[in-house]
């Protein structure tokens, strides 16, 4: 994790936003306010509130999920879910965390947003339904924005400066069947990069993946990664469904990083040590993407998880309305196994396909 910052993790100089208006980085004032005091020890748990006036509710408010469980001094982890509303599994492991977890078993501060984008999540989408964004593609956000580039500005400016590692909870959501895994971004900070493989390495997952988003810096973990956290994304398993696998995964492997972070009691040092002995899979540009080029229904020649060749078939697009016409053949351009295919059947021309994690060549490292 980052270096502790002079008062960091014994409550000195983490202001609380209780009912606060804390000034925002464009000189507007934020609005969102809460009753949860971040440097309160025992468990709290409530909703930070957004103002909020449409039609039907002129002085209304939007509100998210949060969480702040705390017992002495020790390290402060941010756990988040619900980044994407069609993303299950993070959501119920953390609501589950949150009802069950006995602060004496903390030794330090877990805050926790296990729906960070609640109307996405309501309304079961991968954006929002009120502005139509992507939550993961607006940070660090905007306090005088749409309310979801004011839910990643709060996140941004309140949550992250008081952390010092962060877990973000993802699947593959509607569009996409991904092998369950660990994510990590690359860094140019080689201690940095080292304890994120390390705590994703300890999560458990089949695969640990290093990408760099084709080069989005827009995500919570690259705004947190910036700030000198130590960050683990996941992916487990989507299609839009719960995968029960899948979750006993996100529960367990989210206890082994809180472990190997010395927040919860356990002996996960074999874990540390082990990591830095074991691979992982890079994605290696944009060659790692298969991009539709028509307007079609893409049938695919390869499952998530598979192992392919540079050059070999990933799939057709077929034009079901022109039958005389012949289906488009796209390849796949590097080697490695298939790391996640796309869940719908139509696709336009830019959707990705499909995706290959390659095994490593060090060039991260």
């Amino acid at each position: 994790m980052k270096e502790a910052a002079p008062g960091r993790n014994t409550g000195s100089g983490l202001r609380s936003i209780s009912q606060q208006h804390i000034p925002a980085r464009n000189g507007e004032r934020s609005t969102y306010f809460t009753d949860i005091d971040f440097d309160k020890q025992g468990k709290q748990a409530g909703f930070v509130y957004f103002p909020h006036s449409p039609h039907d509710d002129a002085w209304g408010t939007i509100r998210v999920p949060l969480a702040v469980i705390a017992n002495g001094e020790g390290p402060t982890i941010l756990l988040e879910g619900g980044n994407h509303g069609d993303e299950y599994e993070g959501p119920i492991a953390l609501g589950e965390l949150i009802r069950t977890l006995d602060p004496q078993s903390v030794q330090g501060r877990l805050i926790i947003i296990p729906a960070i984008n609640a109307p996405a999540v309501d309304a079961g989408r991968r954006t929002s339904p009120i502005d139509g964004k992507n939550m993961n593609r607006v940070f660090p956000g905007d306090h005088a924005g749409t309310i979801t580039e004011q839910i990643a500005a709060f996140v941004n400016d309140e949550l992250l400066p008081r952390a010092d590692a962060l877990l973000s909870l993802h699947s593959g959501g509607s569009s996409l069947n991904i092998v369950p895994s660990t994510i990590v971004i690359p860094c140019p900070d080689k201690k940095q990069f080292q304890r994120c493989l390390d705590a994703a390495h300890a999560f458990g997952a089949p695969m640990c993946v290093v990408m760099d988003n084709l080069g989005d810096r827009r995500l919570c973990v690259t705004a947190a990664m910036a700030a000198g956290l130590t960050c683990v994304s996941t992916e487990m398993a989507g299609g839009g469904v719960v995968t029960p696998s899948a979750l006993d995964l996100c529960r367990q492997g989210m206890l082994r990083v809180l472990r190997l972070w010395d927040v919860l009691a356990g002996d996960e040092a074999s874990s540390n040590a082990a990591s830095r002995k074991q691979p992982y899979f890079e994605m290696r540009g944009a060659k790692a993407y298969v991009i539709a080029s028509e307007h079609g229904i893409f049938e695919p020649q390869a499952v998530a998880g598979a192992q392919v060749e540079q050059g070999e078939i990933a799939g057709r697009i077929h034009f079901l309305t022109a039958p005389g016409k012949e289906p488009v053949t796209l390849y796949f351009q590097e080697p490695g196994i298939v790391y996640s295919t796309r869940q719908y059947g139509i696709v336009h021309p830019g959707n990705t396909c499909a995706v290959v994690a390659s095994p490593q060549s060090g060039h991260f490292a």
